[in-house]
């Protein structure tokens, strides 16, 4: 049986281009900064982004913490969404690792964080009972809201907002490619107000391993430093930046048709008996499902049921899920679950 993986855009398999690329990548030892291929991506990764500096990660998790590290020193504070990546999914490494606090203020339903929440949550640097207020993080797309693309006018504001008051502004940019897309804006663009951003290789890209912390030539020297005191090192890992590169050069604009499948996916599920669009979705490549309150059985039913037909979904919540389009879902996929969900809701109901 063919599985149709709608789980997450990280389960994507390397394109032939990809493979070929890696196979006949010019490495060296990265450590030494020998690698002439992760130089190349690193190169390639602030110039799109339009940053100083890059450095090649093994993870956005990783990039992430060297960002907040890099800048943050311990008994400081980053403030972000209570719904945000780095304080939901990260096993709490910033807290862990670097003794930073994480300050949470609530998302707004398309993502963002309200101005005056975030002046609310910024501490008294005179008063010694508090920690020191340093950075603010914005995850974009936003995952936790439907995938939601923040606009470059309001990354600007709050980039406007840190500087006023001496904090620096960090973008989870793990998907910063669909929001340029979907925008039709640059990714630079997006970026442009924020101190440092990471991007994943790893997700819609199809690269198989990878994320990339771009910044100035500053942070980015701190961030090298600490990838070492974390382990992450890579030695000839010009194998897996020749993937990253071919990501960057081909799997970009192809974005663009996983945005359509999931209109396409979100359009045929609001036929199907039981289910409901949730978060307003699809407003990229996720679709957020819920049930009616009619059907009396929980998401986790539903995903084994149709994990038996070969359809693979995950479940958000006791009654809800998240579908996720890329680049090995097509058309067939596509089709093939709404057949499934057909299936599955109607002999539930």
């Amino acid at each position: 049986m063919r599985l149709y993986d709608f789980r997450s855009d990280t389960v994507t398999i390397p394109t032939p281009l990809m493979r070929q690329a890696m196979a006949q990548a010019e490495v060296g030892d990265d450590v030494y900064g020998e690698d002439p291929t992760v130089n190349r991506l690193e190169a390639r990764s602030a110039e799109l982004l339009g940053k100083e500096d890059a450095l090649f990660v093994t993870s956005g998790t990783m990039g992430n913490l060297l960002a907040v590290l890099a800048v943050c020193e311990r008994g400081a504070e980053a403030i972000m969404g209570r719904q945000g990546h780095t304080f939901l999914h990260e096993a709490g490494g910033v807290s862990v690792l670097g003794g930073v606090c994480m300050h949470t203020i609530p998302n707004q339903p398309d993502g963002s964080l309200a101005l005056e929440d975030l002046q609310g949550a910024l501490r008294n640097p005179n008063d010694f009972h508090e920690p020191i207020s340093r950075m603010v993080i914005l995850e974009n797309t936003q995952n936790a809201c439907g995938g939601m693309p923040l606009e470059p006018e309001y990354c600007g504001s709050v980039a406007a907002f840190a500087r006023q008051h001496g904090l620096t502004l960090h973008i989870d940019g793990a998907r910063i490619f669909n929001a340029a897309v979907a925008l039709g804006v640059p990714a630079a663009e997006l970026v442009r107000s924020a101190d440092s951003v990471t991007f994943c290789l790893s997700k819609g890209l199809c690269a198989p391993v990878g994320s990339v912390l771009c910044g100035s030539r500053e942070m980015i020297d701190k961030a090298r430093r600490l990838r070492k005191m974390l382990g992450g090192g890579m030695r000839q890992a010009g194998i897996l930046a020749a993937a990253g590169i071919v990501a960057l050069d081909h799997m970009i604009a192809r974005l663009a048709d996983d945005h359509q499948r999931a209109r396409r996916l979100a359009d045929a599920l609001l036929e199907v008996r039981g289910l409901r669009i949730d978060k307003g979705t699809p407003y990229t490549n996720m679709v957020y499902l819920a049930l009616e309150p009619t059907v009396n059985h929980n998401a986790a039913e539903i995903v084994s049921l149709l994990a038996q037909q070969g359809v693979l979904i995950g479940d958000t919540g006791e009654r809800t899920f998240r579908l996720v389009t890329h680049n090995d879902v097509d058309d067939e996929a596509v089709d093939t679950c709404v057949k499934a969900f057909s299936r599955v809701m109607n002999a539930l109901m």
